[in-house]
Order: C-alpha cells, then sequence, then structure tokens
C-alpha cells in the first residue's frame, strides 16, 4: 500500500473553537431576527408575491423557499447555544462510574478495530497507537482486530502484537453484526470503537472515561479529524508553475486583494469541524448528540440494556401483528393462549439479539435506541478535543460512496422507522435528530434552486409577481441576517465551503432518496482507504450538466436584454438571478474540480514543500 499520508504525520489536530458569550448572545439576537423576517418574507411571499401567469413555475419555488425555512429553522434551533458537559478527572475505580456495585477493582476496556478488506499494514499503524494509550491508573485494557475478511495476515498482525483477534464464519449483519460478535466474546466495561484506520492518541482514555462518572452516560463520541487533508498550493505558486514570473505576480495581486487562495485544498470539502465542533456540540444541551462510529467509547452496560429493552419491544411488537392478522382471519376477538405462547417462542428463536442495529446507519440507530430508553434516561456527551486520527476520502468515488451510505442510512430510519413518533425522547432531542433528517432531503428543493435562475434566463418568465422594491424590502433583511447569523454561528470554522458543496451533491442524495422510496437497502460497502485511480467525470456529470446550462442561460438572458432580441428581462431580475446563478456554479465547479483532482506528484510535493520564490 503507498502510504501516501506519512508527510503528514506531524500535524496536530485543531483546538475547539472557544466559546463566548457575547457572540452567542449576537448570534441569539440576529437568528431571531432572521427567523422573524423569514415568516414575515414566507407571509408575503405566498400572500402578494406569487406570479399567477406563470404559477407552474411560482409555486415550486415558493415551496422550496418554505421547505429551505423549515431547515433554516431547525439549524438555528441545532445552533442555539454551546454548553459543553463538564470535564471530570478520569476515575480510578469501577465503583465510581456504577451504582449500586461492591465490585472494588480497575475499570476494563476493550478497544475495537473491525476490518474487513483493509491493508494489514494500516491496521499495524492502528494498533500500535492504540498499544501507547495512557491512563494515570491502573487499568485493563483489550485490543481487538474484529477482522470480518478471515485473513491469516491478519490473525498474524494479531499475533504478532499479541492483541485479541476474532472472526466469524459470516458476515451477516456487516460491522453491526460483527461488532455484535466481539461483544459476545469479551467483557470490557467499556467498549472503544475505532474504524480500521483509526488511530487512537494516547490521552483518549484520560480524557473521556471521566464523563462515565455520571452512570447515566451511555457513550461519549470525540470528533473525528482527518490528518491528512491536502494543503493545497497557494495561487501565486500555481499560476508560477504554469506560466513564469508573470503568473505568480498575478496571483499575488489577486491574493491582496482578495487574501490568501489556495488550489487543491480539500478538494472534497472532507473536513469534519462543522460537524462535531458546531452542529454535534451544540447538541449537548439537549442531550441529542449521537454516536458516529470511530471514536466513540461505550458504557457495555448501556448498549446491552437497551438492546435487551429494543429486542423484548420488537418480540411484542411482531407477536401484535401475527395475533391481529390471526383474528383478522379466524374472526374470534382473542388467540387462543396456547397458541400465543407457540408463536412467541417461535419469535423468539427466529428474531435475532442485535446490541448493534444491522444497519447501514447501525451508528446513528443506536444513539435513537439509548436516547429513548424511557426507563433509564441514558445521556450522551460529544466531547470538544480530538482524542484520535484518521484518513480521509481522497477521490471522488470514495466519496461517493461515503456519502451515499451517510444520506442513504439517514433517509432509511427518517422513512421506514422514524424516531420523531417514538415514545422516549423529549421534543428538542427529536427537533434535533429531525434537523438530521431533514437536510439529507434537501436535494429536492435544492434542484429547483438550481433551475429556477436557469427557467427564467431562458424564458424571461419571473418566479415572482415582480422584482420590484417591494420585492427587494422583504428580500434582503431576510438574506442579509440570514449570513450574519451564520457568521456568528459558526464563528471560527469554514462556513462558506460547506453551503456549497451541500447544494452540490444533490445526485448523491436523490439517489439515496429514490432508493429508499422504492424499498430497496443501502449496502453496506466498506469505504476504501486507497485512493481510486483515474478521473471520475461520469459521477459529475449531472453537475456539469447544470453548469453548462447556467453559464448558457445567463449568457442568452443578457445578450437578449442588451439587444432587445427577446423576452421581457427587468434590469434588476436579470442582477438579482446572475448572482444566483454564479453562486451555483461556484458550487458545480467545487464539485467538477474535485472529479479531475489528483495528489501531487513527488516532484511537485518537493516543489510545494521548498515553496517558490516570489520574483524569481
Amino acid at each position: 500500500m503507498d502510504f501516501y499520508f506519512k508527510e503528514f504525520e506531524h500535524r496536530k489536530p485543531p483546538k475547539p473553537s472557544e466559546y463566548s458569550f457575547s457572540r452567542e448572545l449576537a448570534y441569539q439576537y440576529l437568528a431571531t431576527c432572521n427567523l422573524t423576517l423569514g415568516v414575515w418574507y414566507l407571509w408575503w411571499r405566498w400572500s402578494f408575491a406569487l406570479n399567477y401567469d406563470a404559477l407552474w413555475f411560482s409555486l415550486p419555488l415558493a415551496f422550496a423557499e418554505s421547505c429551505a425555512f423549515i431547515g433554516s429553522v431547525l439549524f438555528t434551533f441545532n445552533l442555539w447555544k454551546t454548553q459543553d458537559e463538564p470535564k471530570q478527572s478520569p476515575p480510578f475505580k469501577l465503583a465510581e462510574c456504577v451504582t449500586d456495585t461492591e465490585e472494588d477493582r480497575p475499570i476494563s476496556v476493550d478497544i475495537f478495530f473491525p476490518t474487513y478488506d483493509e491493508d494489514p499494514e494500516l491496521v499495524r499503524l492502528s494498533i500500535r497507537d492504540a498499544l501507547n494509550i495512557t491512563y494515570p491508573f491502573e487499568i485493563e485494557t483489550k485490543i481487538y482486530i474484529l477482522d470480518d475478511g478471515r485473513r491469516p495476515a491478519m490473525a498474524a498482525l494479531a499475533a504478532e502484537y499479541n492483541v485479541e483477534y476474532i472472526t466469524r464464519d459470516n458476515n451477516e449483519g456487516f460491522k453491526a453484526g460483527n461488532l455484535k460478535n466481539a461483544l459476545e466474546q469479551s467483557y470490557g466495561d467499556f467498549i472503544v470503537i475505532c474504524d480500521a484506520d483509526t488511530r487512537p492518541f494516547s490521552t483518549i482514555l484520560e480524557h473521556t472515561l471521566g464523563y462515565f462518572r455520571d452512570p447515566d452516560v451511555a457513550w461519549v463520541q470525540t470528533p473525528q479529524w482527518f490528518f491528512d487533508l491536502p494543503e493545497g498550493q497557494r495561487l501565486p505558486d500555481w499560476l508560477q508553475g504554469k506560466i513564469g514570473r508573470v503568473g505568480g505576480g498575478l496571483g499575488r495581486l489577486i491574493e491582496k486583494c482578495y487574501g490568501p487562495v489556495k488550489l487543491g485544498e480539500d478538494p472534497f470539502v472532507n473536513d469534519p469541524q462543522m460537524f462535531y465542533d458546531v452542529i454535534q456540540r451544540r447538541r449537548n444541551w439537549v442531550n441529542a448528540s449521537f454516536c458516529c462510529g470511530a471514536g466513540s467509547i461505550h458504557r457495555r452496560e448501556a448498549v446491552m440494556e437497551a438492546a435487551l429493552r429494543s429486542y423484548s419491544t420488537q418480540i411484542s411488537q411482531s407477536q401484535e401483528d401475527i395475533e391481529k392478522q390471526i383474528r383478522k382471519l379466524t374472526k374470534e376477538k382473542e388467540v387462543d393462549k396456547d397458541i400465543s405462547a407457540n408463536l412467541r417462542q417461535e419469535i423468539l428463536f427466529d428474531t435475532d439479539f442485535t446490541p448493534y442495529k444491522f444497519h447501514v446507519s447501525e451508528d446513528i440507530y443506536t444513539s435513537i435506541v439509548l436516547h429513548s430508553d424511557t426507563e433509564r434516561n441514558w445521556r450522551s456527551v460529544q466531547h470538544p478535543e480530538v482524542e484520535s486520527k484518521m484518513l480521509s476520502p481522497q477521490d471522488l468515488q470514495t466519496w461517493t460512496v461515503q456519502r451515499f451510505k451517510y444520506a442513504g442510512g439517514s433517509i432509511d430510519i427518517f422513512m421506514n422507522d422514524n424516531p420523531l413518533f417514538k415514545k422516549g425522547m423529549s421534543l428538542k432531542q427529536k427537533a434535533m435528530y429531525l434537523a438530521s433528517f431533514w437536510s439529507n432531503l434537501s436535494a429536492v428543493w435544492n434542484i429547483i434552486f438550481l433551475l429556477c435562475p436557469i427557467v427564467y434566463f431562458l424564458t424571461s418568465l419571473a418566479p415572482v409577481s415582480a422584482y420590484d422594491t417591494t420585492f427587494y424590502m422583504h428580500f434582503l433583511p431576510f438574506v442579509i441576517t440570514a449570513e450574519l447569523a451564520m457568521m456568528l454561528g459558526t464563528w471560527g470554522v469554514a462556513g462558506y465551503k460547506g453551503k456549497t458543496n451541500f447544494l452540490s451533491f444533490f445526485p448523491v442524495n436523490l439517489r439515496a432518496l429514490w432508493t429508499v422510496l422504492r424499498g430497496r437497502k443501502i449496502s453496506f460497502p466498506t469505504t476504501p482507504k486507497e485512493r481510486q485511480t483515474g478521473t471520475f467525470w461520469k459521477l459529475v456529470s449531472p453537475q456539469i450538466g447544470v453548469f453548462v446550462l447556467s453559464l448558457f442561460s445567463m449568457c442568452f438572458a443578457w445578450f437578449s436584454y442588451v439587444t432587445g432580441s427577446f423576452g421581457d428581462y427587468s434590469f434588476g431580475g436579470l442582477v438579482l438571478n446572475s448572482f444566483w446563478i454564479v453562486n451555483n456554479m461556484m458550487a458545480m465547479w467545487g464539485m467538477i474540480a474535485a472529479a479531475f483532482w489528483t495528489p501531487p506528484t513527488e516532484k511537485k510535493q518537493e516543489q510545494e514543500s521548498e515553496g517558490f520564490e516570489y520574483g524569481v
């Protein structure tokens, strides 16, 4: 395996964004103003601004704006405030983490590395780092390689480092089944879940086990950090390498006006800091941060106890459904007791006990089960500091596989086992989960936002009654306060690329939605850890189509306006839609460029590390 990431070993993870009470108050004020203006705008939009001469065009946009506003309300609630869980000292004995126990012994921890087809040398690096985990007190740690690939090389690796090796003769349930099999053969009080490429820091247990002093804490999620993200190349360096001194000077001039510009920096927008440091972290205050798999620490008691209750509920529900069918067929009010007992016995034999739900999104599914447990009121904690490092997708095909799994798993839960209709969760928790599900449905209205300016430019039909002063008086305050609120709410974390990326991966979300609506299961492919060779223009053909059509339609409209050869365009409409369509094109361009991105060659890497001397 070509370890392209070796040159990044020296990198240090980013620190959590600093909390500011005054900035939080300013965000809450601006966000409240924005939502108020949004309600005002939508009321006016539906009541007075529909274009009745083109309702086929006007209504879909009003619908899309309404759906997007619902997403804004949910996102505002998600970002409302930061309330980190107070850090506590690491526990000395197990008795400090549980109630009603007489066991006076050290804590035991199992560290799981599920693997299927990853290179053994990649897993070797993860095992080495896990062996370096430290703890200030006596503790029993066991490292497990959970090999669903049944490979002799992986067994030899486990023997070489004297760690545990567990395999099985099938791949039922995929990763969730692999974890279930390991839970049945291990005994640790706490479980650290890692991926094959997860390399835990030595401090992971010392910094997280203190949260479990609260006996109601079920799991702690730590931020995932991709330490191999491409750093990119400064624009003057890139231009000088292409066209010489003139290019270098042009690049420096652009940077003086615009600020530092880098090319090839995280082309797939993999950096998860926005998700963990902002979205997940700000769910702590309502106990709604969910498990994201790698880098999480679980209390075994919580996983098993919640699984037992879920198992019991599943058995009872299955029996109730079957008996309902029997009563319908026999016209009897009740099913015979003996038949009912035998039926329950058969269901018990046919139903697997699964601590981790057999699902492509087993992590969020398990979170839902624990958060909805009415008897124990389990809590989750999003730890703010990075405690491990892992590899990012290095090509668009790998990125697409990963995002399709995320989107499809979330949509499948929303459509088929929606936690919003389950008992046990508070309204605030349900709102947080709804925010996650709603964002994965956004492709439905994002496609409308992409097409609307194209339709306007090609037909001169406006989706609103008029692009006049009244329109701008309602629209601009809403948009400006939204941008200001977002800037304050995500202070210190880059957000623009994330927003454009959110808009540009609409084909992935649409495919995931269509797969779920057809009743197909989302597949469980492992995310490749090596860069896939070649370019991937076919994966971005929808984005290319949107980009080309957007550019053509904008040129066509401005030419028609200047020459008067076609349509009845207004200058205000052309300006607004030009800003709109350029933003759409920039979003599409980022994804298109990612399809053709390749890591720098060794020669280029040497040049980048040495740097170009300006003016030479």
